[in-house]
């Protein structure tokens, strides 16, 4: 049993970094986890709120 919560443990722990909540790209976009393009963003800065990325120089993708 005690192997098995370690290794949840270790799961969540590994599903956290892979996805960091909030994505700022080169052009300064924030992306959320779920938005349209996150996952396709591969260089970016990351952050914990739309907010912060936001206060820090980023803005919302435009809505089409």
């Amino acid at each position: 049993m005690k192997k098995i919560f370690i290794l949840i443990l270790i799961i969540c722990f590994s599903c956290d970094t892979a996805n960091p909540p909030v994505k700022k790209s080169r052009t300064g976009i924030c992306h959320e986890y779920g938005s349209k393009y996150y996952e396709q963003t591969k260089h970016f800065e990351v952050f914990q709120s739309i907010d912060e990325c936001i206060d820090s120089g980023g803005r919302l993708p435009k809505k089409k």
